[in-house]
């Protein structure tokens, strides 16, 4: 938000979330819900990280679709791309792959790699 205030940027807060896959289990998952329950959370983070104040009009978009590629298709034409890294560990990074990891490899603009605090 500083930098964005600094260049007089618009802030795109883009969201992704995966449908739940076929092989899940045995339990039927509702789309509606899956969905709903996407935006709640994309809501609820929004206001803990950017509050009420905000320097920049900011533009909220949450997408149904691989993280990484949501990302990168957002990032085309961006001053800068800010990502979260959740800081898995070795095992599920190698198992899931970072988003953090494949958006500093292939976007089109310089990005920041925010981490959790502690």
């Amino acid at each position: 938000m500083r930098q964005a205030a600094l260049i007089g940027a618009t802030v795109d807060a883009v969201g992704a979330w995966e449908a739940t896959p076929l092989f899940a289990g045995p339990t039927v998952v509702d789309p509606t819900l899956e969905a709903e329950t996407a935006r709640r959370r994309f809501d609820q983070e929004i206001d803990e990280v950017l509050g009420d104040t905000r320097p920049v009009e900011v533009r909220e978009r949450l997408v149904r679709g691989n993280p990484a590629d949501v990302l990168l298709e957002a990032a085309a034409g961006a001053e800068i791309l800010v990502v979260g890294s959740r800081g898995h560990g070795t095992f599920a990074r190698a198992l899931l792959g970072s988003v953090s990891a494949r958006c500093a490899m292939h976007a089109p603009c310089p990005v920041v790699i925010v981490r959790p605090p502690g």
